[in-house]
């Protein structure tokens, strides 16, 4: 029985801890990185206490929500470097990048720190590859270079509005793509 009560301890101290993860990447994607525990308490349905237990300061919180962020954008990654459609996969990535510009610029700005530099600088590298491989498949126009794909994602962190990005993605991939 007292085995039972606590695997339901550790099993609601889990669901708890992952809910608090997501209404952070929620909330800071939209507020930013400053926003107080409290608040993401608050959202959470919380007692500030319980978010302090699973996470001491704002910035473990924040880490755990970052550490989240930077999963998901190696997962899509390695997904668009296994697509054996260049073309696709290139897309893909382009639009996806331009979506989480807009949708989740709290935590874009807070990745750029230097505890990320060198999974940013893994990033770079896969996209890298990706370049590599649509300008070997002929999906990229004869002179676009990685260092043309990257300044065309740089440009995409301009637009501020989804319909805005969604509209420049268009644009630039026209220019960097193949007819």
């Amino acid at each position: 029985m007292r085995d039972e009560v606590t695997q339901k301890r550790r099993a609601d101290a889990e669901h708890n801890r992952r809910h608090l993860v997501a209404v952070a990447h929620a909330a800071f994607a939209q507020h930013g990185p400053d926003l107080p525990v409290r608040e993401i308490a608050r959202r959470a349905g919380l007692a500030p206490a319980t978010v302090h237990r699973h996470f001491p300061s704002r910035d473990d919180l924040l880490a755990a929500v970052l550490a989240g962020q930077v999963e998901r954008c190696e997962r899509q990654l390695r997904a668009a470097l296994a697509d054996p459609d260049s073309r696709r996969a290139l897309t893909r990535t382009f639009h996806r990048f331009g979506e989480w510009q807009v949708q989740e610029r709290g935590l874009v700005e807070a990745l750029g720190g230097a505890a990320f530099a060198d999974r940013r600088r893994e990033h770079a590298e896969a996209f890298g590859r990706l370049i590599e491989r649509a300008q070997a498949d002929g999906v990229l126009r004869p002179r676009v270079t990685v260092d043309d794909a990257r300044l065309a994602l740089t440009a995409i962190t301009s637009a501020r509005a989804l319909p805005a990005v969604r509209q420049l993605t268009g644009v630039l991939l026209t220019g960097l793509l193949s007819g």
